[in-house]
């Protein structure tokens, strides 16, 4: 029997717990172990199981000795899901693994079977966070882990440009960082974001925002509708905007100082700083104050309170426009 505590590092862990909703994360996860088995052999045998297929006594069927002793790597999706009687199974499995078994569980966190967490966690099970990704931010910090670990260097407007072009889907930005990687050499740039990715930018909520928050109506408005005609959720518009706006109003009540200084109390990257600043030249704190009463209103218009989202964001955008020119 396998007993010892797994290592975070130990790819070859009796048992891996994969801890989290982002789909992206969680496969890849399944494909490490997975990987790693088969280098150790070749003839490694795979299951991959959803919840309803381990039944109580399967895992006993699956993990008993074979005649080939071959190394085998079990998979587990939707772990909460199990039955009480399957989880019992499980957990008293993790108590004692068997050698050259691999048992991969995916639980998707929270209070549904986290008796089986608990229970995968006492065992010492190696443990991978697998967290969907809510916020702009860690889809940033995403894209430059994974430059990072295909060994090339991406600037951080870079990095953003492409968050901004690509959006919240962790496997379409997972996909345009190889592509940028495989087709780029030396360092990339915003530039060769652009190059790449024009439409894609150009469907930007953020771009929506930026040309708002710039003063620049008929750009915003013409990059609203093309947004809106490829699909864009009108949330994420009034969303960007609010955003866009807010950045502003905290930028010019903060203290003076510089990029580094102010991107630590603002909670803000030194780069975006510096967009900030040249954003928010024709600003005053009433067109801050305007700027956000009327996304409030937009937000709750696409969110069901109005009969016309689209007019909704339309008027938003214009009167954030004008906001930006209070001063000029």
């Amino acid at each position: 029997m396998a007993t010892r505590k797994n290592s975070t590092d130990d790819l070859l862990a009796p048992v891996t717990l994969a801890v989290g909703q982002e789909d992206l994360l969680l496969d890849r996860a399944v494909q490490q172990v997975v990987a790693a088995a088969r280098a150790a052999d070749a003839d490694t045998d795979v299951r991959d199981l959803s919840s309803e297929q381990l039944q109580p006594g399967t895992l006993a069927e699956l993990t008993s000795p074979s005649l080939f002793a071959e190394r085998k790597v079990l998979v587990v999706r939707n772990a909460q899901d199990l039955s009480a009687d399957t989880i019992k199974d499980v957990k008293a499995y993790v108590d004692a693994p068997v050698e050259d078994i691999s048992l991969v569980l995916l639980h998707a966190g929270g209070a549904k079977g986290k008796g089986l967490l608990d229970a995968a966690r006492k065992a010492g099970a190696r443990e991978v966070a697998c967290p969907k990704t809510t916020k702009p931010a860690e889809r940033l910090t995403f894209v430059r882990g994974e430059f990072r670990a295909l060994g090339r260097s991406a600037t951080p407007e870079a990095c953003q440009a492409l968050v901004d072009a690509i959006g919240s889907d962790l496997r379409e930005l997972a996909s345009a960082v190889s592509q940028l990687v495989a087709d780029v050499e030396g360092t990339i740039d915003e530039a060769v974001v652009g190059r790449y990715y024009t439409g894609r930018a150009e469907a930007s909520s953020f771009n929506v925002a930026d040309r708002a928050v710039e003063g620049r109506a008929a750009e915003a408005l013409e990059a609203l509708r093309w947004s809106l005609s490829t699909g864009v959720a009108p949330v994420l518009i009034t969303s960007a905007l609010a955003q866009g706006v807010r950045a502003i109003g905290k930028l010019s009540s903060a203290r003076g100082g510089r990029p580094a200084d102010l991107a630590r109390e603002l909670g803000m990257p030194p780069w975006k700083i510096d967009r900030v600043r040249q954003q928010m030249r024709g600003w005053t704190p009433d067109g801050v104050a305007m700027a956000l009463r009327a996304i409030a209103e937009a937000d709750a218009g696409v969110k069901g309170g109005g009969d016309d989202p689209e007019y909704a964001l339309e008027r938003a955008v214009v009167t954030v426009a004008r906001a930006a020119r209070l001063r000029r």
